[in-house]
């Protein structure tokens, strides 16, 4: 865990409990490459624009995920997150001076397994950013897990789908991929394989009811890259779709951006 390039103290990271405002990014690295390096930069810039009034240099952005990665060639998630140390609750409209937090840890080495989500009606706080604001999404995965699913899949308030907690959702519907038309986090992950893919991209305003129309579904992550989906509540999809290989193999076959 470093601060700004340096090993971080516990008076540095304190306002990530205390005051809870930033942004962060997570990504995979792999033989010092990160699939869409540049849109996670995009980003970071974006937002630390949008929370704190600065331009963020990505340039010391790499270098310090470089030097906490510290030669490693093991596949590993790579946490940045962007936050001042000096605000606290009491100053939090006062002119910011962010600060670069990486973390890392080691990634899967396995296959994702299928997961099984609950739907619940709930809106993150400002959807489109990457926040550290993460206590809601937390308490539904939450009681989505202790009524025995995997995840939760969040619905507008007019009961259209939007997204998982921590990941975007994709369906598969005669060979083709639809995503939901709605205000959510425009996941890296997603917006690469809609790069991708060889056709326009398609999005509806889907609903609980539009499921039993779907072949298959999944979900994406930069740490994960494609996870099959095997339900929805009661709607239920094989996990082993010949479309969800293709799209692990579009992904794979996307050229990582070196650090």
């Amino acid at each position: 865990m470093q601060l700004n390039g340096t090993p971080a103290n516990i008076d540095q990271i304190k306002a990530l409990a205390l005051t809870n405002f930033g942004h962060f990014t997570s990504m995979l690295v792999e033989d010092n490459g990160v699939r869409g390096l540049s849109l996670h930069l995009e980003r970071l810039a974006n937002d630390c624009r949008h929370l704190f009034d600065v331009e963020l240099d990505t340039d010391r952005v790499r270098a310090d995920v470089v030097k906490a990665l510290d030669g490693s060639d093991q596949p590993t998630v790579v946490r940045v997150t962007i936050y001042d140390p000096a605000l606290d609750l009491g100053s939090i409209g006062s002119d910011a001076e962010p600060s670069i937090l990486v973390t890392t840890r080691s990634a899967a080495s396995s296959q994702p397994a299928p997961w099984r989500l609950q739907a619940v009606s709930y809106r993150r706080d400002d959807p489109a950013v990457k926040h550290i604001g993460l206590f809601g999404a937390m308490m539904q995965r939450r009681s989505a897990q202790r009524e025995g699913f995997d995840d939760v899949l969040f619905l507008n308030p007019d009961g259209t789908i939007s997204e998982i907690a921590t990941s975007n959702i994709g369906f598969v519907r005669g060979g083709q991929v639809i995503w939901p038309r709605s205000e959510c986090l425009p996941g890296v992950t997603m917006r690469l394989l809609r790069q991708a893919l060889d056709e326009p991209v398609t999005t509806e305003s889907l609903t609980l009811s539009d499921l039993q129309g779907m072949d298959a579904a999944f979900a994406t992550n930069a740490a994960t890259g494609i996870r099959p989906l095997a339900s929805v509540d009661s709607t239920e999809w094989p996990t082993e779709h010949p479309m969800l290989d293709e799209l692990r193999g579009l992904y794979a076959e996307i050229p990582p951006e070196q650090l």
